[in-house]
């Protein structure tokens, strides 16, 4: 019977490994809604419980989690409300448990913002201000970059012989293709453009809502990116609607760093490649238990239908006029 990484993390080991960096457990646990890695909440005698993540193997190399790490704390440092890791005694942030790396971080409170509240997107746009003036002040050294074309050619390379169905097979690799030839220029002048330090995932998911104060979780995923990788997933709607949004989301930006609007020619790139990625991951990662018993749908015929229609739709999306900076 195969067994995965993650198999080893049972109620005791979770609360060995959170004594083993330096606290002392109610054995209280909570697991977490995460895949990616595995995160539980443990409490503490006599303080507030803490969240543990344990990273899933060959990831992350150590180099690349002290580089997030320190990002956060540069972060935490000019007063940014991100959540950092906690450190040790030794100053350390990234500890091991046989084979596996964690960190152990405060609990934050709180609840995913209302995108469609515009107060909101002010603020919003004002704390990634904030975060991209200390992200430009220097390079990362061992974070990855947004690489568009390395999304495109994994999904060419996992997808097709493995996960779709024999019938709709032509109809995706057909469409990549054709999406690969619309991207490619975007693609170009992004990497030519070059980035600065980001979150690199902000979704609902991870900012954290509470008392008027976007608080910034999980930089699990932060990168060398251009800007709008973070600022574009707080819109949705009509091209009216994204353009009002955008409007509130860049007038809190530039309170802090200069938007360059250049960047909202990539707004449709982005999002095309986040849509292909996702199904990647998860033909990635469906060797994890986790990941079937979560996503059944995966590999059936009318995932990859409404898979396809959503990437036809993109196609067209991609030839639309630009978003306006109102």
């Amino acid at each position: 019977m195969s067994s995965h990484p993650f198999d080893v993390l049972t109620p005791d080991a979770i609360i060995d490994a959170v004594e083993a960096a330096g606290f002392v457990s109610d054995a209280r646990l909570l697991a977490l809604n995460s895949y990616e890695n595995r995160v539980y909440q443990v409490g503490v005698e006599d303080d507030t419980p803490v969240i543990v993540k344990f990273y899933r193997p060959g990831r992350w190399t150590e180099e690349q989690l002290r580089e997030e790490h320190s990002f956060s704390e540069e972060l935490v440092e000019a007063e940014i409300p991100v959540v950092a890791p906690i450190k040790s005694e030794t100053g350390e942030t990234v500890h091991r448990w046989g084979n596996l790396l964690y960190t152990v971080f405060p609990r934050r409170g709180g609840h995913a913002p209302e995108f469609d509240n515009l107060d909101n997107l002010l603020v919003l746009g004002r704390t990634l201000g904030r975060i991209h003036a200390i992200g430009a002040t220097k390079p990362f050294s061992f974070r990855p970059r947004l690489e568009g074309q390395t999304i495109i050619e994994e999904s060419r390379k996992l997808l097709p012989d493995s996960f779709i169905p024999t019938e709709l097979k032509t109809a995706y690799v057909t469409l990549l293709n054709d999406l690969e030839k619309e991207l490619a220029p975007k693609i170009q002048q992004m990497e030519a453009a070059g980035g600065i330090r980001i979150h690199g995932d902000c979704h609902g998911g991870n900012i954290l809502w509470r008392d008027e104060t976007a608080n910034f979780v999980d930089l699990d995923d932060c990168m060398t990116a251009p800007a709008i990788q973070d600022l574009w997933m707080f819109l949705s709607g009509e091209s009216n609607d994204q353009e009002i949004q955008l409007g509130e989301v860049i007038a809190g930006y530039e309170e802090f760093f200069e938007f360059d609007p250049r960047e909202l020619h990539w707004i449709e790139t982005l999002r095309t490649l986040r849509i292909i990625r996702y199904a990647a991951w998860l033909a990635r990662r469906w060797d994890d238990p986790a990941f079937p018993k979560a996503f059944p749908w995966f590999n059936t015929e009318r995932y990859w239908s409404d898979h396809i229609l959503e990437l036809r739709e993109q196609f067209s999306r991609l030839q639309e006029p630009v978003l306006r900076l109102l």
